[in-house]
């Protein structure tokens, strides 16, 4: 019964990640077939964030701008606060794990915020859901522009970023998303309506990447450099990275007097990082070592589900708030 109960928590797209990553150990693409595998990749990642691009309104996006403040917190912590911890971790650490791991960590750290799990999870905690929607939105635009140019940046030093590599993310990210935002108001109304149907090949796209990156992984020897071991240390840091960046994040909302629903939201959209766009840039950035540096996004998305879950039920027990907030409306209409 236990085990069926823990297998229940754990997320439906992150266990057929991990299939995927287990049908690439035992039936990797080789030759011709790694050839395709890779096209089909790339053709995966254009489409990926042309959905993206057609799916994000501008306007949902800027709404609510005037909460300056809390927009400013998860900015903050989204492309500087992690950043800056897994830097300073590196630097402190440097033999905790391979360098191939410890990319993957830096660009864990350059990512922007979820959306859909971040509006869920704000909802059922009874947070500021239009600010959440904002900020969310927001993260995913900035942050296809600037979550490749951090990621570079720290990077530049344990595997650097070359010209050709830039220009592939403007090519297979940028154009395909910006196209996506050109077409919306031709486009936007049908992919509301097939939503699901959508959904589907946004994460088909996803195990595509997922299958080519570990098959190329494992041709190469990919689980002949990271043991038990490594992993463990892995979800450590992973673990603690979120544990600071929500202790951090909890406590400087408070400090600064925000309301409990803008706390909710800052917690939420401030600690989530986004699997899609980081598998997506993952293998434009990396070569060769690609299975090995997705691993650490994809620990730390499934813990970060676990903890948020954990934290939303918390929030949701405590005493209601205060009919005055300008906010309940919203976060009561949306759950």
């Amino acid at each position: 019964m236990s085990l069926c109960r823990a297998l229940s928590r754990i997320d439906r797209f992150l266990a057929a990640i991990l299939l995927t990553v287990a049908f690439a150990s035992v039936v990797p693409a080789r030759g011709e077939a790694a050839v395709v595998a890779a096209w089909l990749t790339d053709a995966g990642i254009m489409l990926l964030f042309f959905l993206h691009g057609a799916r994000l309104s501008p306007e949902a996006a800027l709404a609510g701008a005037r909460h300056w403040r809390l927009h400013v917190m998860v900015f903050g912590s989204t492309f500087a606060l992690f950043p800056l911890l897994v830097v300073a971790l590196h630097r402190l650490a440097p033999e905790l794990l391979s360098p191939p791991l410890w990319a993957g960590l830096l660009l864990l750290g350059a990512l922007p915020s979820t959306i859909q799990a971040s509006i869920a999870f704000t909802s059922v905690a009874g947070g500021n859901v239009s600010a959440a929607l904002c900020s969310a939105s927001a993260s995913n635009l900035i942050g296809t522009v600037l979550s490749p140019l951090i990621a570079g940046m720290l990077l530049a030093s344990s595997a650097p970023v070359s010209a050709h590599a830039m220009f592939a993310i403007v090519l297979q990210l940028l154009v395909p998303f910006l196209a996506g935002q050109l077409l919306r108001p031709l486009i936007g109304g049908f992919i509301l309506r097939h939503g699901l149907a959508l959904k589907c090949v946004d994460y088909g796209s996803i195990l595509l990447i997922v299958y080519a990156a570990f098959s190329e992984g494992v041709v190469n020897g990919i689980w002949h450099h990271v043991d038990a071991a490594q992993l463990l240390r892995l979800a450590l840091i992973d673990a603690a990275l979120l544990a600071i960046v929500m202790t951090v994040l909890t406590c400087a909302s408070r400090w600064l007097g925000f309301s409990r629903a803008d706390e909710i939201t800052i917690v939420f959209c401030g600690s989530k990082k986004s699997l899609a766009s980081g598998v997506a840039i993952a293998t434009v950035l990396f070569a060769g070592h690609v299975g090995l540096a997705i691993i650490p996004i994809m620990l730390f998305h499934q813990i970060q589900l676990m903890v948020c879950a954990s934290l939303a039920r918390r929030y949701a027990r405590m005493e209601p708030l205060s009919t005055k907030s300008p906010y309940v409306s919203h976060a009561r209409n949306a759950v």
